[in-house]
């Protein structure tokens, strides 16, 4: 009988994203370095191939996930292809978002250890993708941080659910209501990441903790991690859906509008400006 070996990575062709195998790893690099290893609906789709073959291949026993470059392993959603898909077709966001959750479950539940290195800036969607593996190892000169209340989204994804139970009720209202960021010593310190490392010494820190995780047994390992699954896996199926059906119906609303413009455009919003026409009742309608 023959185990399945997965493919050949050359052979999926990705464009978004490298990936490799070999010594009983599987390392997936974000591959969009100039616009900070964000996500885009062509990104997400070849993180769920890749997932999806890296569970399915019993010559991988651990997954590694990172970003391109130094500045950052990965800042969440597209907000450009946001702008330019959604805005003004608010429908499609469900579509996108059904595909962003089922990348993210696969990520989660593929039965094998998997490792967040931690190579640059972490916020928003990044934070969740990262929280979306087992452990995390981060470079000492790197910060984590959300910016949904800032900047026209909801980190609910995962955010919502999962910063609680990992550095507590508190902590995660503080960096989920002030979009502040969080120094990397500080996350040490909270529980988010499990390791801070020089950034010179960040692929030897990752590799010693994947050797480790080779060498473990792997229906064993595979059923922790099932069990360890569950309180994240319980917030997540009691508001998933919730969170798609509201931002797909909100995403036509002006403040969401007008957060991601600024954010595309690069400014400044007018928070009280916006707080007056709502006390006053005056409509408030996206500037085109």
């Amino acid at each position: 009988m023959t185990t399945y070996s997965g493919k050949n990575p050359r052979a999926l062709k990705f464009r978004n994203i490298l990936y490799t195998k070999g010594d009983w790893k599987a390392r997936i690099t974000i591959n969009r370095p100039k616009v900070f290893n964000c996500l885009n609906l062509a990104t997400l789709r070849e993180l769920s191939t890749a997932f999806e073959d890296a569970a399915w291949d019993d010559r991988v026993a651990v997954l590694i996930i990172t970003g391109a470059g130094d500045k950052a392993f990965c800042t969440g959603a597209d907000m450009n292809e946001w702008k330019e898909e959604f805005l003004d077709r608010p429908n499609d966001f469900y579509k996108w978002m059904g595909v962003f959750m089922e990348t993210f479950e696969r990520l989660r539940n593929m039965g094998k250890p998997t490792i967040a290195r931690l190579n640059g800036i972490v916020v928003g969607g990044g934070n969740e993708l990262q929280m979306s593996c087992d452990l995390a190892v981060a470079a000492d000169d790197i910060y984590i941080g959300h910016a949904g209340t800032s900047r026209g989204s909801v980190a609910a994804a995962g955010a919502t659910q999962w910063l609680p139970l990992i550095v507590g009720d508190r902590r995660a209202r503080e960096m989920l209501l002030l979009n502040e960021k969080l120094d990397i010593d500080k996350a040490l310190e909270w529980g988010l990441v499990n390791q801070v490392v020089p950034r010179k010494e960040l692929d030897a820190a990752v590799d010693t903790i994947a050797e480790k995780l080779v060498n473990k047994l792997p229906e064993c390992t595979r059923y922790t991690k099932q069990q360890l699954n569950f309180w994240r896996d319980f917030s997540w199926s009691l508001t998933i859906g919730h969170l798609r059906d509201w931002l797909t119906v909100h995403t036509s609303a002006y403040e969401i509008q007008e957060g991601i413009k600024a954010f595309t455009e690069k400014r400044d919003i007018d928070y009280k400006a916006i707080r007056r026409n709502v006390a006053t009742g005056k409509p408030q309608r996206r500037k085109r």
